[in-house]
């Protein structure tokens, strides 16, 4: 299967992580760590260039197997690195896939998040054929949530113990992006 990479709005950009984008997303990290820390498990104090290096190679591993889809997202033109979206935990049987955005914090308010996530979305029903992309969403995480139902996401319901962060464990809001909401039908 060959995939086209690069996505654009002419605002945003999405693309598959690069080998020397690992300091860019480093700062990017550690410039975020507060609001990303109570949500996604990798984020921590400490968090180091070398960690930030093994996961875009690794990314970019999975990438090519196409069993994960990891996106910078980048300002059209410019190139300026404002976090990352990604298509994970692709299903083989049921065409789903797990759709999750983060902006760094200099940049969140802007929309920017929404339209990565709208990119990625219409990605995995043009180019990869899925029928689902699900956005799960820890119930106090309200930006994220917020960025879901700007984009129209479909709010489908609580999900108990759905999360587990660390040594927290949260009930989540299970969202949903379908083909149709890109005016396409679904294939198999």
């Amino acid at each position: 299967m060959v995939l086209l990479n690069t996505l654009t709005d002419s605002l945003v950009t999405l693309r598959p992580f690069r080998a020397d984008d690992a300091v860019l997303l480093h700062t990017a990290i550690c410039e975020s760590l507060p609001e990303l820390k109570p949500w996604m498990l990798w984020a921590h104090d400490g968090y180091s260039e070398r960690e930030a290096r093994d996961w875009v190679t690794l990314s970019r591993a999975r990438w090519n197997d196409h069993s994960y889809f990891g996106f910078a997202i980048t300002v059209a033109g410019t190139g300026e690195f404002l976090g990352g979206c990604s298509l994970s935990h692709l299903h083989p049987v049921y065409h789903f896939c797990n759709l999750g955005y983060w902006v760094r914090t200099s940049r969140r308010g802007q929309g920017i998040a929404g339209r990565a996530a709208q990119m990625a979305g219409r990605f995995a029903f043009e180019r990869l054929g899925l029928l689902r992309a699900e956005i799960v969403v820890a119930t106090a995480n309200l930006a994220s949530q917020s960025v879901a139902e700007k984009i129209g996401a479909h709010r489908e319901g609580i999900l108990s113990n759905r999360m587990v962060v660390g040594s927290e464990v949260h009930d989540a809001i299970m969202y949903s992006l379908l083909p149709s909401d890109f005016g396409l039908s679904p294939r198999l």
